[in-house]
């Protein structure tokens, strides 16, 4: 049932334009494979082959950690209302860090978010969808704020002590890009 496309196609962006939520899959060469839930409107797609996030302050930072050292990344997006579908982007990953040009260029994309520390940026090779029949019916029922209201509390010199000593290095010991900042 599932089926490849070489590109996002209309049906596709209105399809990841419809979730609340999506995943992201990253695995460096050894140690743990991390997926990551994300909610919030961070996601954006920059055109048929090219997707953008914007990745917010959490409590740690394995994504970036692993495109650092393996760029291969995924993206999937489930249907949990309406008609049942699973749909997923392979690509690459590349951390854009604030202060940047790719940084200024990249950032009008998106409402900047309080504790926003980076955007991944992804090229896209295969556009995949499947059923999705065996996925439960969920019913959304709004945003958690707890986020962007402890970035807000934390403050901007706050927030970059929180990403110095939980940003910096995986849960495996990968130094991250914000962790090259403080070198």
């Amino acid at each position: 049932m599932g089926k490849n496309f070489q590109a996002i196609l209309p049906e596709h962006e209105l399809f990841i334009k419809q979730q609340q939520m999506f995943f992201v899959g990253t695995a460096a060469d050894h140690g743990h494979v991390n997926i990551s839930p994300k909610g919030h409107d961070v996601f954006r797609i920059l055109s048929p082959n090219k997707v953008a996030y914007l990745d917010l302050t959490g409590s740690g930072n394995e994504t970036s950690a692993h495109l650092s050292v393996n760029n291969r990344m995924t993206y999937m997006f489930i249907s949990f209302e309406g008609n049942p579908l699973i749909l997923r982007l392979y690509g690459d990953g590349t951390v854009i860090l604030p202060g940047t040009q790719e940084w200024e260029e990249t950032a009008q994309h998106f409402n900047i978010l309080p504790g926003a520390r980076q955007i991944i940026i992804s090229n896209i090779e295969i556009v995949k969808t499947s059923c999705g029949f065996s996925v439960p019916l969920y019913s959304f029922a709004g945003e958690r704020n707890l986020l962007l209201e402890w970035a807000d509390k934390k403050g901007e010199e706050g927030l970059e002590e929180y990403k110095k000593k939980k940003n910096s290095t995986s849960m495996d010991g990968i130094v991250t890009p914000i962790g090259h900042q403080y070198d």
